[in-house]
């Protein structure tokens, strides 16, 4: 965002700029794709992005859910997708990687300064000693991930070589329609994502949640070819990530294609302190250790 005093230029020049940087895009988009539809994407490496810093839940991936750290209940159940080669946990903080290790996870120390969760993978991947085709993000704060959603996001970008990204929704329950901490999401009939958002989408002319409408929730969980984490980085972040607040915005507002999969999952996703209690309540009623 340009501070108050930059030279923000006359509109002649400011849509000179754009047509510039949108024809970089395309131009990209186009060698990304060619590249990317050209390559066998076989191994898979999952990572766990953990930061302590959370400004909702200052040292979340600790907290204690039925005597277990969450950190280690995701690194649990992301074991058990038979589709990864491998699963790490990113970090930037001693307390989160020594209690990683003491469980037997193998860690990899990252940047203070990483955004997003992207960003974090995106620099333990280049630290990592083998090679991967594929990345997936598995968010730390969902610590009953199915190791089915990981195997199927995995598996979808893997059919689908015109995209660099695929990620999971399901149904959206109406009690979280207007909560700006579960993320909307829209796809297309081809099952491409169209638009995330913290609001309701689609919003319909009545300004209330229609009962018969379908709509989905994202899991957060993402699946990125290796090659386009670089790409990723590389590119400045966009107005609707910025506005939303959402890192997967900024890949289609660039043009890239990303794969969605339907899946019909629970979610119990911990975004603050009160959610533990919630997501305890339901492994009791549920005999989940």
């Amino acid at each position: 965002m340009a501070n108050g005093g930059e030279d923000r230029g006359t509109p002649l020049k400011m849509l000179t700029t754009a047509v510039a940087v949108a024809g970089c895009g395309i131009a990209t988009a186009m060698v990304a794709g060619k590249y990317f539809t050209s390559r066998v994407r076989s191994r898979v490496v999952g990572i766990i992005p953990a930061r302590y810093a959370s400004s909702r839940f200052p040292g979340k991936p600790l907290a204690l859910i039925i005597g277990k750290p969450m950190i280690q209940r995701t690194w649990e159940q992301a074991k058990l997708a038979t589709s990864l080669d491998a699963v790490v946990v990113a970090t930037d903080d001693d307390r989160i990687a020594e209690s990683c290790r003491r469980f037997g996870a193998d860690v990899v120390m990252t940047s203070e300064s990483c955004l997003n969760g992207t960003e974090r993978c995106q620099e333990a991947l280049k630290k990592l000693k083998k090679r991967y085709d594929l990345v997936v993000n598995i968010q730390g704060d969902e610590p009953l991930i199915d190791p089915e959603i990981i195997n199927g996001v995995v598996k979808i970008l893997q059919a689908a070589p015109d995209a660099v990204f695929s990620t999971a929704v399901t149904a959206l329950q109406p009690e979280d329609a207007m909560n700006p901490n579960r993320v909307k999401c829209v796809v297309s009939r081809k099952g491409y994502a169209i638009y995330f958002s913290r609001g309701l989408i689609p919003f319909n002319k009545s300004g209330k949640v229609n009962p018969d409408f379908p709509y989905l929730l994202h899991l957060g969980i993402q699946c990125y070819d290796a090659k386009f984490l670089d790409v990723y980085t590389s590119l400045p972040s966009s107005p609707l990530q910025l506005e939303e607040d959402l890192e997967q915005l900024k890949v289609l507002e660039n043009g890239y294609k990303m794969k969605v999969i339907k899946v019909n999952h629970e979610a119990h996703g911990v975004d603050a302190p009160e959610d533990v209690e919630k997501i305890e309540a339901f492994m009791k009623e549920r005999n989940i250790d």
